[in-house]
């Protein structure tokens, strides 16, 4: 069953985050102080929604970042449950779907939390306040349609804030797996 996304309220401010990347190199919320935009991906390896999207994801995190736009890849999801989405095979899936931004291991998933993150992708667009002007769906494909991966909703978001206009609150929320909690820390932000 699709999960969609908890649609956190614009304004937001980005919750603070330190997370290795599989390599164990730490990365932080701070480290993007100076780029404009921010865009923060909640995705997995395993999930059909994200491996959709992974190859067209992969071109338009590369395009954003030759922007000047920073973009993080974050998996909160167990591996000790899903192996499929342990570091290693994180390691193996930045390589093989050419992503050329971090992907971060949310091992405690206190970011995901944080985030409000429900689904696997799940897509934060934050401005160089990191204050929160977009949060949903990549685009409007699904793996069960004949619309095309674009990224449309996130790049226009990103290009709106490198612009300097306002984006669109016109929102769609992402749907997708659900983050595959460890069993006693589910959120409690699903009512």
């Amino acid at each position: 069953m699709a999960t969609a996304s908890t649609m956190l309220p614009l304004g937001t401010q980005a919750p603070d985050f330190r997370l290795p990347d599989a390599d164990g190199q730490d990365y932080a919320l701070a480290d993007y102080a100076d780029a404009p935009a921010l865009v923060i991906g909640f995705i997995c390896n395993h999930c059909p929604y994200v491996q959709h999207i992974r190859s067209t994801l992969a071109q338009v995190g590369a395009d954003l970042q030759e922007r000047g736009a920073a973009v993080v890849g974050i998996n909160s999801n167990d591996a000790s449950t899903y192996p499929e989405d342990s570091p290693d095979a994180m390691c193996a899936e930045a390589k093989q779907a050419g992503y050329t931004f971090p992907y971060l291991v949310d091992e405690s998933q206190e970011v995901a939390k944080a985030y409000r993150a429900a689904c696997t992708p799940d897509f934060f667009v934050f401005d160089g306040d990191r204050r929160l002007v977009y949060r949903g769906q990549f685009d409007a494909s699904r793996p069960s349609s004949s619309e095309p991966v674009t990224g449309a909703d996130v790049v226009a978001a990103v290009e709106a804030v490198l612009e300097g206009r306002d984006v669109s609150e016109g929102q769609r929320p992402s749907m997708g797996c659900n983050i595959k909690w460890k069993t006693g820390n589910e959120p409690d932000y699903f009512g």
